[in-house]
Formats: structure tokens, C-alpha cells, sequence
């Protein structure tokens, strides 16, 4: 018999346990269904555990690069076995408090298969049998993985993901990483921070594909000057994997000259896929895209009552962003109001070091819309505080249109992900550069280069020369 519940949500990952939360303080019945843990790639595979790692190799890096010591500096190296076990902990004691919060909520977790019918109906296999639930709303949040090459797949060996590059036993001595995005940048740093000979290997013009050209220009010059070894317009025809590793072949589309690159492993991070592929019982019921589900402005796809969010639905594949589409979806499937999603202000970062933040239009973003662009730049060359840090490699980019509307921003400096907010609300909020300056920041700290970069805008900057 079909049990009833109010919202049943598929997939535990950071978008489908906040969703289940969000549901619960309505007072919902609800259902959280995941063949995995709760919390899903971000924080069992993705998110948490790199942040922990980067964390942990950080250290190393500074107390090696540190001028100022003495002793034995170059004996001091990680306990790559303690790491592996304080890396596992902060993602058990976070998956634990979550469940904690759901169980407290009276949030149903279900741990199998879950398919969807037509009939917004849920089939669930567990290991007792088939449970089959009528909900009044679904809310899909299954995610998405790492993507393969037609001709290279990841076998958690020699050819890996972000997932296998975490749980390493021993540090690799060379590594291939395919793609300089947010996860190939961060895998990269870490195992360079820790000795291994990295590679990265990417068929677009620039790192960081779609992000302000000049920032990332900025930010592959500091990562090259790390020892990290970048390449762009890198296309990649064949890969062969034996005993001794993986070698990649290919062509250099800048120089048309053809490379040949070995390593002990494959770091594959061009791209992610929806999980799709197994979500039906029977017939396909949603709108799709090359697997993405297709949504409205409230979330909501083409069958009524049923939502989908987070990764799934394509764009950018940011926790962040899942975790808003979460409480639009479901404010949208209780009735409480007609919720819609604007992502004009979504801020993404890049946990290298220094750290990468953005949101809003890049610059050459707003040149192609027509835009008459006002651009002010501010160099932490001219951050007292950058100074005392020795991190003066660095810039804050704000950009505005002819109305001094703050319309994107972009951030190369240590802590860029706790600097960015305040430009997000600025792009959200229709700021002004004028009420950009207007803010009192901190002396000193590097975000008082955000009000300079406003100034620098209306070259009224104080601190450096304007034109």
C-alpha cells in the first residue's frame, strides 16, 4: 500500500537535506531519500574534505615559505595518515550533526534507490522490500559527477575524480590533473603543496573558463610562480593506461604543436553529469537537456508538483546555490509564496591561495551586452595589510555601468570567500560605487581595498595614483 507523505525529496546531498530541513519547520511530512549519505558529493566527497586538505597543506606551505624562522624547516612534512583521519572526522561529526537536525525534525531518511513515476509517485527498493509513496510534491536534488572522456573513464586507480584524489593512502609523485577549474585549481594545489609533480591540462583559452580575463590572468601567474604547472589550449585525442601509470597525447591549439604528458595518475575534472540516468521507473516523465532536468523560474518542471534543484538543473554547479534552490523550491511546493530564483548575484570561489572570488558580470561579459563599463582595480601591491601578510600578489575588480551601478566584482587575494559578500549584496542590491566607498572597512584588513577599488573607478582612488 502507497504511504502518504507531503514532500518527498530525492537525493541527501547539501541542496535535498536542507530542503528536508526547510519542510520540517513547516511542518511537513517528509521523506529524504538517498542511496548514500546525507550530505551528499559536497560534504562526504567534495567540498568539506577538500577545504580540510587545503587547510592542512596551507600550514605546510607557510612554515616552509616563512622568512623569518630558523631550524630544521625543510624536515618539518604532514602526517599524511593523521590528515586522512582528521580529513574523515570533520566529515563524520558534519554528516552526524545533519541527521541529528533531520531525526529532530521527524525528517524520514531512507537509504536505497529511489525512481520517479509519472503519477509524481516514488518507488523506493530497500533491503525489506518495496515502499512505494504518493506525495503531494517531489523535489529531485540528485546531483551531479565527475565527467569522463570519450576515451579515458575513471577506473579509482590510475584514472580518477575528485572523490579517489581525497582518499589517496599515499601521496602521488606525479599527477595529470584534465581541467583547471574550481576542482582541478584545488586538487592541483594540494598535492603540489605536498611534493607531487602536477600537470594541469586545459583545452580552453584561459583557466577558470568564463571568469574575468584579467583576474585569472593574475591568478594562474601567482599559481605558475607556486611551481604549478598550467597549460590552456590543451586538446587531449588519446590516453593510454597500464602498470606504470597514464599517458596523455595530444595537441597544443595555440602553437599546433603536438604533447605527450606521463604521470602516475589521472585527475579527471572537465566537467560533471547529472544523475539522471537512473531516476525514472519506466518512461522518462521530465523535460530534460543533455541530462539536465529542465525547470521554470520557481523550480518547477514540467510535470506539476514536481521540482528539481541544485546541480541537477544545470548552470552553475555551486553548494551554495543548490542550498538557495532549496528554500525557493520548497517555500514554492508549501504555498507559501510564488518564489523565483535570480542567480545575477551568485558568487562562486576558488579555495587556492591566494583564494579566487567573483560574482556578477566578468568584464568582458558586460563589453558584449553594450555596457559602458566604469572599471576600478586595486592592487594589494598597495594593501597595508597585504604587506604585513607578505601576500601583496593580489587585486580587487569592481565594475559598474554608466549609472555607477555595481554590476560584478572579482577578487584575487587571501580570504577573497569571506571578502565577497559584500559584493554580492552589492550586485544584489543595485549599489552604487558611491555606496561601495561609503561603507566603513576595517583597518586594517583587505577589504578595505573594495571601497578603494570603487574609488578607483571614478579615479578618486587615495592610495594608489589614478590616470
Amino acid at each position: 500500500m502507497a504511504e502518504k507523505r507531503d514532500i518527498v525529496i530525492i537525493g541527501g546531498g547539501p541542496g535535498g537535506y536542507l530542503a528536508a530541513m526547510r519542510a520540517a519547520q513547516l511542518n511537513k511530512s517528509v521523506t529524504l531519500i538517498d542511496q548514500d549519505r546525507v550530505g551528499g558529493t559536497c560534504i562526504n566527497y567534495g567540498c568539506i574534505p577538500t577545504k580540510y586538505l587545503l587547510h592542512q597543506t596551507k600550514i605546510l606551505k607557510e612554515v616552509a615559505g616563512t622568512k623569518n624562522l630558523e631550524g630544521p624547516v625543510g624536515d618539518i612534512r604532514l602526517n599524511w595518515k593523521k590528515v586522512q583521519e582528521g580529513r574523515q572526522g570533520v566529515v563524520d561529526r558534519l554528516v552526524n550533526g545533519i541527521v541529528f537536525l533531520l531525526e529532530k525534525g521527524k525528517v524520514e531518511i531512507v537509504k536505497a534507490p529511489a525512481r520517479l513515476r509519472g503519477d509524481r509517485s516514488v518507488v523506493v527498493r530497500t533491503p525489506e522490500g518495496e515502499r512505494v509513496f504518493e506525495a503531494e510534491k517531489v523535489i529531485v536534488a540528485t546531483g551531479s559527477r565527475a565527467a569522463g572522456l570519450p576515451f579515458l573513464k575513471a577506473d579509482g586507480r590510475t584514472v580518477i575524480t575528485s572523490t579517489e584524489a581525497l582518499e589517496f593512502e599515499e601521496v602521488p609523485k606525479s599527477l595529470l590533473v584534465i581541467g583547471a577549474g574550481a576542482i582541478g585549481l584545488e586538487m592541483s594545489s594540494i598535492y603540489k603543496r605536498l611534493g607531487t609533480d602536477v600537470t594541469v591540462l586545459e583545452i580552453m583559452p584561459q583557466a577558470l573558463p568564463g571568469a574575468d580575463r584579467e583576474s585569472v590572468t593574475r591568478l594562474e601567474r601567482i599559481l605558475k610562480k607556486q611551481g604549478l604547472k598550467v597549460f590552456t589550449e590543451m586538446r587531449i585525442d588519446e590516453a593510454a593506461v597500464n602498470e606504470g601509470g597514464v599517458t596523455l597525447k595530444g595537441l597544443c591549439i595555440k602553437t599546433n604543436t603536438p604533447f605527450e604528458y606521463h604521470s602516475d595518475k589521472v585527475l579527471l575534472s572537465a566537467g560533471r553529469r547529472p544523475n539522471t540516468e537512473d531516476l525514472f521507473a519506466g518512461d522518462i516523465v521530465l523535460e530534460m537537456d543533455h541530462g539536465f532536468i529542465k525547470v521554470g523560474p520557481a523550480l518547477e518542471t514540467n510535470v506539476s508538483g514536481v521540482y528539481a534543484i541544485g546541480d541537477v538543473i544545470g548552470g552553475k554547479l555551486l553548494a551554495h546555490k543548490a542550498y538557495d534552490d532549496a528554500l525557493v523550491a520548497v517555500d514554492n511546493a508549501a504555498g507559501l509564496s510564488r518564489r523565483t530564483v535570480d542567480y545575477r548575484a551568485l558568487p562562486m570561489a576558488v579555495f587556492t591561495e591566494p583564494e579566487f572570488a567573483s560574482v556578477g558580470l566578468t568584464q568582458e561579459e558586460a563589453v558584449t551586452e553594450g555596457m559602458k563599463v566604469q572599471v576600478g582595480v586595486f592592487p594589494l601591491q598597495a594593501s597595508g595589510r597585504a604587506l604585513t601578510m607578505d601576500a601583496t600578489d593580489g587585486m580587487i575588480k569592481v565594475l559598474a555601468d554608466e549609472s555607477d551601478r555595481i554590476i560584478g566584482a572579482h577578487i584575487v587575494a587571501p580570504g577573497a570567500s569571506d571578502m565577497i559578500p559584500v559584493l554580492t549584496m552589492a550586485v544584489a542590491k543595485g549599489m552604487t560605487l558611491g555606496e561601495l566607498d561609503s561603507i566603513i572597512y576595517i583597518h586594517p584588513t583587505l577589504s578595505e581595498a573594495i571601497g578603494e577599488a570603487a574609488l578607483k573607478a571614478k579615479n578618486k582612488a587615495l592610495h594608489i595614483l589614478n590616470a
